[in-house]
């Protein structure tokens, strides 16, 4: 075989592998910092099911950021983390860890090392291959599903599909099960609906088989509240010392049990709840986020009158802490100072400042801007009184034709300023609002 026939014949090897460089996982180099961020603040405490997952996911934003040397590290990591948690050396788990080795050698151009690799798939999947040609191993189904709910919110479904098809294969694997319920929730946190059926059942099979997942726990709890069901103050305050107790991490429930705090116990005492495990774990910065986060609900969304200066002063130290650790992911949370700063009685014009700096910026993506120019509209309304504005910037967020959170409140902003009709504009809304794109 001449050499352009072999380079040829690895590069279609190469294309049939399952692994994250086959997957169509091309994003912005914004949005995989964030999502590096995110993967960092899970954690890498010992038995976490999911850390092969975690650094095979890592290992391939590294490539994509072109750090080659932090790629190999990464997925060197994975195969280490996927023997300790199954408890072997070698298993179907490894096929697209080993997948993602063999792209990266070849791109490195080291072709004897990737088609060592390409080997070691191909006995793999000799060894455990999937039930039918037709479908993958449910390995491989579980991964990819993983993968995609990590990377983009608009392959949730596919995500979803996934894991049922992994389920289906291999019932015992109780993780998967219920990583697939967290993501769909986390998917519709937004919603003031609750899930609709098939999602209930499957989330009451997976908190039946993993009673003791705590981020299951306050879903569920989450989720009977929005059935209408009251909750009872003393089963969350419970469930929060058990999370207390959790490694710290992400996956622990604890942003989670902070919102069931903020909506059916109070704020103050999800504020209380956070500066304990801040205080208990004072360097982990996720944990000064959700501080920061509590402080944001209480000064920015009470109704309890003029919010305490003390505590202002202290989210704006926080945020300015969180934005310092999270320098990748901070837009929402500039938002977030802004909108602290606004209700201070000193520092009103820094609020100005900030929305003036992040709307003069050209490397913002059409999620991003949606969720800045509806902030900014509400900002306008409520702190600044400027009417007009508002509705500018409402539009502008509304305008952009991606299906979002933002999007869909600032149209609702729209449609009540026009049904009120007391706004000069409300022939210009209306006609706008007939005219409005179909989202994406």
């Amino acid at each position: 075989m001449s050499a352009a026939q072999s380079q040829t014949a690895l590069k279609s090897k190469l294309g049939a592998l399952q692994c994250h460089f086959t997957w169509d996982l091309d994003s912005s180099r914004a949005r995989l910092l964030r999502l590096m961020d995110k993967l960092e603040d899970i954690g890498t405490e010992e038995g976490n099911s999911w850390l092969g997952h975690i650094y095979n996911l890592q290992g391939f934003i590294q490539y994509k950021l072109g750090c080659t040397e932090d790629a190999r590290s990464f997925f060197n990591k994975a195969a280490e983390a996927f023997s300790q948690t199954r408890g072997a050396d070698e298993g179907p788990w490894l096929v697209v860890n080993y997948g993602n080795l063999a792209w990266l050698h070849h791109h490195l151009g080291e072709e004897a090392e990737s088609q060592a690799y390409l080997s070691k798939v191909d006995a793999l999947m000799s060894k455990h291959p999937p039930p039918s040609q037709d479908e993958l191993h449910p390995e491989v189904y579980a991964e990819k599903a993983w993968t995609l709910m990590k990377f983009s919110a608009e392959k949730k479904q596919l995500a979803a599909d996934y894991f049922d098809r992994a389920i289906r294969m291999q019932p015992d694997m109780v993780q998967w099960r219920t990583s697939q319920v967290i993501g769909i929730v986390n998917a519709a946190k937004h919603s003031e609906a609750g899930l609709d059926d098939d999602i209930l059942e499957k989330m009451r099979i997976a908190r039946e088989q993993d009673p003791e997942n705590l981020y299951l726990c306050v879903h569920d709890l989450e989720q009977r509240a929005k059935r209408g069901e009251r909750i009872d103050k003393d089963e969350a305050r419970e469930l929060a010392t058990k999370v207390l107790r959790n490694p710290v991490s992400s996956y622990s429930g604890m942003k989670a049990v902070l919102r069931l705090y903020r909506q059916h116990v109070s704020v103050d005492e999800a504020i209380d709840l956070a500066e304990e495990a801040l205080k208990n774990h004072p360097d982990v910065r996720y944990l000064k986020r959700c501080v920061a986060l509590c402080y944001k609900w209480k000064i920015v969304f009470s109704r309890d009158g003029p919010p305490n200066q003390r505590k202002i002063d202290r989210a704006i130290s926080l945020y300015k802490e969180v934005i310092a650790l999270y320098p990748h992911s901070s837009l929402v949370k500039r938002v977030d100072l802004a909108n602290i700063y606004a209700k201070s009685n000193h520092s009103k014009g820094e609020a100005g400042q900030i929305y003036q700096d992040l709307l003069l910026r050209s490397d913002l993506e059409a999620a991003d801007k949606q969720m800045l120019y509806n902030s900014y509209a509400k900002y306008l309304n409520f702190d600044r009184g400027d009417r007009d504005g508002s509705v500018r910037y409402h539009m502008k967020a509304a305008v952009i034709p991606q299906q979002s959170f933002f999007r869909d409140n600032s149209i609702a902003a729209l449609k009540r300023i026009r049904d009120r009709g007391r706004n000069r504009r409300c022939s210009e809304i209306r006609l706008f609002l007939e005219n409005l794109p179909e989202p994406q």
